[in-house]
């Protein structure tokens, strides 16, 4: 007979990690979410309102961990050994955005939030010049 606990906790536990390599990369995805964070900061600078300002620091906080994954995941599917030859700094360059992001994650400041997407940009820059678009992009 089943009982409500049962029902509530399973005696099988089970754990799965979804990590199919769809193909799909974009830095853009990391842009949006760091000019998320951007303006968020701008936003919650303008306001006096206490409930707004708890609101802001909680979203952008979220939006932070999503450009860490979304370089994570650019980092680790996309770029490969042979990309490290054009751009010995690959590494290094994510290495010090996904450090920003967690700057920005833990901070109100603008400027922080702006060295952020200059990061992502030059991640992007990278992302293009190894065929990025042609090779990840749905045409």
């Amino acid at each position: 007979m089943l009982t409500v606990h049962r029902l509530i906790h399973p005696t099988r536990r089970v754990s799965a990690h979804c990590d199919l390599p769809c193909g799909i990369y974009d830095p853009d995805q990391a842009r949006i979410e760091a000019e998320s964070c951007l303006r968020i900061c701008e936003k919650y600078a303008a306001s006096e309102d206490p409930n707004f300002r708890a609101r802001c620091i909680h979203i952008k906080e979220e939006r932070a961990d999503l450009v860490i994954g979304h370089l994570d995941d650019l980092w680790h599917d996309y770029f490969k050994p042979v990309h490290l030859e054009k751009y010995p700094d690959l590494h290094d360059t994510f290495w010090h955005a996904t450090k920003q992001a967690s700057t920005v994650k833990g901070s109100l400041d603008v400027e922080e939030a702006r060295k952020l997407l200059t990061m992502i940009d030059r991640i992007g820059e990278m992302w293009k010049a190894t065929g990025g678009p042609e090779k990840t992009r749905v045409q």
